[in-house]
């Protein structure tokens, strides 16, 4: 048996992203967020972030996921394989976003539901620490008084979390495990819960159409080819210069992204460039 790497964005939004494997959403997020007074989510509704309409002026964003909880809450999921010059603020701004558009003109601000953006890294965000899960709320400097709930960041560093399957000592190690280690795999393991045992089924690579598993390897593809481009710029950047090198990794970035056919806009989601930047290099 073989399966698909789910930190592609493909594979990622057809575990956690489609109306037929809610349940699957559903474990996940319980595993990996500690929601108010112990409180389990028992049902969510998947909305896709592309469809909805944006107000006039306001910058798009890139999300892989989105879920609207059973109380209103909303959580943000996305798997971002590369890290990129203002990929921080980007992660904010987008659940800033999520938060204000929620008011209508006369809504009172009671109406605002808390927001969470969960985070999925393949690269080490926070190399200061240890930790594979780093959170993130609202708290007063000195004393650490909660200021309210209404925003948390989550970020789950992937290269931090080095179990093997016998040292899983949980259903939230099993949920990284399986986003870590899916596609390496070449049998269902009988000690996973029976949710990632299903979510290891969606990935099989025999339930799959030839042109499907087409898109899995180009989006691999992709991936290892940008992260070429970084490595070499990166190397370059050691010996020219570090400002120089990350101006060096964008635009190698860029040029790749777009003669894969990304449009000038797609390049500007996923990497955080300006649009002007990226046009002053394609053309």
């Amino acid at each position: 048996m073989y399966f698909l790497d789910v930190k592609t964005d493909f594979a990622f939004k057809k575990v956690f992203g489609s109306l037929e494997n809610k349940d699957i959403l559903i474990s996940f997020l319980n595993a990996l967020i500690e929601f108010p007074n112990n409180r389990v989510i028992t049902t969510l509704d998947i909305v896709d972030p592309y469809n909805i309409p944006m107000l006039k002026g306001m910058k798009d964003t890139y999300v892989d996921v989105k879920a609207v909880l059973d109380d209103g809450s909303i959580v943000l999921i996305e798997m971002q394989i590369l890290n990129h010059q203002g990929l921080e603020k980007r992660i904010l701004y987008n659940v800033a976003k999520n938060y204000s558009v929620q008011l209508v003109r006369a809504d009172d601000y009671t109406l605002l539901n808390p927001v969470i953006a969960l985070t999925i890294v393949d690269f080490d965000m926070f190399p200061d620490s240890d930790s594979v899960i780093t959170k993130f709320k609202l708290l007063e400097k000195e004393s650490f008084i909660n200021y309210a709930d209404d925003i948390e960041l989550i970020f789950i560093e992937l290269p931090k979390f080095t179990k093997k399957l016998e040292d899983l000592a949980g259903i939230k190690d099993q949920w990284i495990y399986f986003i870590k280690n899916a596609g390496t795999l070449e049998y269902v393991p009988e000690t996973l819960s029976s949710t990632v045992k299903e979510a290891l089924n969606v990935v099989n690579e025999a339930a799959f159409t030839a042109d499907e598993l087409e898109i899995q390897r180009k989006r691999k593809e992709f991936i290892f080819i940008q992260k070429a481009a970084i490595e070499k710029a990166t190397k370059d950047g050691l010996k020219k210069g570090v400002e120089q090198g990350i101006k060096n990794r964008d635009i190698a970035i860029v040029r790749s992204m777009y003669k894969e056919g990304s449009t000038l806009e797609f390049i500007s989601k996923v990497t955080g460039l300006e649009i002007e930047f990226i046009r002053s290099i394609t053309q």
